[in-house]
């Protein structure tokens, strides 16, 4: 899917140096940095999503030492 955006001017020089140095395509980076800016922005929301969950009283929670000894991972 193509998509456009508009960078600053700084954010492009460093992006074009970046692609020069490396012999990659701006594009290569471009995909790069949305695939792990959106793993960031997911396990971030959905943490926070949980939080919410369980400071509000509708998400169990274990304590970690009883999650080992029911796995008997203390033994």
């Amino acid at each position: 899917m193509p998509t456009s955006i508009r960078l600053a001017p700084e954010t492009e020089q460093r992006l074009d140096f970046l692609a020069a140095q490396t012999g990659r395509t701006k594009a290569y980076y471009l995909r790069k940095l949305v695939e792990q800016g959106l793993e960031d922005l997911e396990d971030y929301y959905l943490a926070a999503e949980v939080l919410e969950r369980v400071r509000a009283g509708r998400e169990e929670v274990h304590a970690a030492a009883q999650v080992r000894k029911d796995l008997g991972l203390d033994d």
